[in-house]
């Protein structure tokens, strides 16, 4: 660090982490107990609430140590790195110590248990210590030095090659596009899918047999993030959707359907809308309405989808629309009457479209205005006896009323892609931040020097890089188990709050430039505002997924 501080012990940051882990472990014992294992979990909505985000910050502390420890074993840690874990550890402490006091009751955890624990001298003595101000300041103060850009060590090689030439690319051929995209609500620039096809971005994990790289989901993750940091809707979405498309192939495709789709998805010669949220459902994705009835065209089987689709995100320029249907009319079937078929479509440019079957089907699509997370343009879809053939079901014969878990599945990969892509986001606030405290001088000096933008700045490289760690730790645990469902939707809601928190964060210290849009913190600032919101909105993403599985006994 630029400052002389003494450094907190590591073996007191872990004695730390220890006392958080266990009053988060009682704390969810009593929850099973009170919920019958989640079942319930509607009657303790607000305790789940926090119980969730308490554990999904508790594993966000353990990433980060673990990957303070990692680094150290090989020589690449150092004294920033471990104040960052330090003070992030603490602040942890400090918020559940002080919910568990103010909510004696739902907790279930007396006092003596919370001073023996997080209350007890020793675990005070850390979390003082690691959130001393002067701590805090230097680390701020080394980040303004090498202006907030994030040269962290990767203990993969492939994936420390993959970011610096994500990174390069994005800088070269992403960033100078960006801001227009935003200013304009322009579409993504077919020149820009091009090159990203041709550097094999749409496939990085599909296998290898497919077409695709099969580098795993850190790699894409650190390609999504880096493009992210690039453009969020100019770029770093762009390989959300055929992830999710690819997922649920993977898992419930036909052999013929991955021959037929998963080298056209990794050549980027398929761009991948999906459909799932309608107008009036969206988190209760099993009440889905719109209906895909069996019927025969010109002596082929298919199915005539009709109904409205909702916040269907690149809906016009996609080739193929991954659509959640009900191919089941029985209501009582629930998620067991859905299905998900891949629906053919032309590409269209603009805000507007009309697609015309010979048959007289018809599927037309209305962009809907939004105030960030432009470049790809998010529809409203409404289908009228739209044929799609029946070798489209994802499985087929065999997939018929397996779409909300085929979905289900997919949804995890594209909330892992938006960890990505929220670390992504936050990392850019954080970098244009730390040059803007560089660079702009007032009362005589660069307002880098001052206390208060130094102690922001450490606090926000702080948060992004453990919702970096908690992404990658998701990534790694999902290329060793596809089906987790936990982590990525953990990942998914950490840094979407450090994206919001971060670029607004950084927008104040921008003052009153901070809302001009020639300066781009005043973008990301509103795409953020879209993170915590798709892929799972946070109060549900909270209670119906990772709090109930928590409460289920996963983890």
């Amino acid at each position: 660090m630029a400052d002389t501080v003494k450094p907190v012990e590591r073996a007191a940051v872990q004695h730390l982490v220890a006392a958080i882990d266990a009053l988060v472990s009682e704390a969810l014992d009593v929850a099973r107990g009170k919920t019958d294992a989640g079942k319930g979990i509607d009657s303790a909505q607000v305790q789940c609430e926090r119980l969730a985000y308490a554990a999904t910050e508790l594993e966000a502390a353990k990433t980060l140590l673990a990957f303070a420890e990692t680094a150290s074993e090989h020589g690449q840690g150092g004294a920033v790195l471990d104040a960052m874990t330090a003070l992030f550890a603490a602040e942890v402490a400090h918020r559940l110590g002080s919910q568990i006091d103010a909510h004696a009751e739902e907790f279930a955890l007396s006092d003596d248990r919370l001073n023996a624990t997080l209350g007890s001298a020793s675990c005070k003595a850390v979390v003082r210590s690691a959130l001393s101000e002067a701590r805090v300041r230097a680390i701020g103060r080394h980040v303004i030095q090498h202006r907030g850009v994030n040269h962290s060590w990767l203990p993969e090689e492939m994936a420390m090659m993959s970011r610096d030439s994500v990174r390069q690319f994005a800088e070269t051929e992403v960033v100078p596009l960006a801001e227009r995209l935003h200013r304009h609500d322009e579409l993504i620039p077919e020149d820009l899918i091009r090159k990203m096809a041709e550097l094999g971005y749409f496939g990085m994990s599909i296998p290898e047999e497919f077409g695709g790289a099969g580098m795993g989901n850190l790699v894409m993750i650190i390609t999504t993030e880096e493009l992210s940091r690039g453009s969020l809707a100019g770029a770093g979405s762009l390989i959300t959707r055929p992830e999710i498309l690819t997922k649920a192939l993977l898992k419930g495709g036909t052999q013929a359907q991955k021959e037929l789709w998963l080298p056209r998805i990794a050549r980027g010669d398929v761009m991948v809308g999906i459909s799932v949220t309608e107008p009036d459902v969206g988190s209760d994705v099993a009440s889905v309405k719109c209906r895909a009835d069996a019927t025969e065209l010109g002596g082929r089987k298919g199915f005539a989808i009709n109904g409205a689709k909702a916040w269907c995100t690149f809906a016009g320029r996609a080739d193929v629309l991954a659509l959640l249907a009900r191919t089941d009319p029985d209501p009582k079937k629930g998620p067991r009457g859905l299905s998900l078929l891949i629906v053919e479509k032309d590409s269209f440019p603009g805000h507007t479209f009309e697609m015309r079957q010979a048959s007289g089907g018809v599927l037309v699509g209305r962009a809907d205005a939004t105030p960030g997370y432009r470049g790809m343009h998010s529809y409203t879809l409404s289908f009228d006896n739209y044929f799609v053939p029946a070798e489209n079901l994802v499985g087929e014969r065999g997939g018929a009323g397996k779409g909300f878990y085929l979905q289900m599945g997919g949804f995890a990969a594209g909330r892992l892609q938006t960890g990505g892509r929220a670390t992504g986001l936050a990392q850019a606030a954080l970098e244009r931040t730390a040059e803007y405290a560089n660079d702009r001088r007032q009362f005589g000096e660069p307002i880098g020097n001052f206390q208060l933008t130094q102690h922001k700045l450490g606090r926000m490289a702080t948060h992004v890089m453990a919702a970096r760690q908690l992404t990658y730790a998701a990534a790694r645990a999902m290329d060793a188990n596809e089906s987790i469902a936990l982590e990525p939707a953990m990942a998914k809601l950490f840094a979407s709050d450090v994206a919001v928190w971060v670029t607004q964060e950084g927008q104040l210290l921008h003052g009153g430039w901070g809302y001009a849009e020639e300066f781009a913190i005043s973008r990301y600032v509103v795409d953020a505002l879209v993170l915590p919101i798709f892929e799972g909105v946070k109060p549900i993403l909270e209670l119906k997924v990772i709090a109930r599985n928590l409460l289920a006994g996963e983890r």
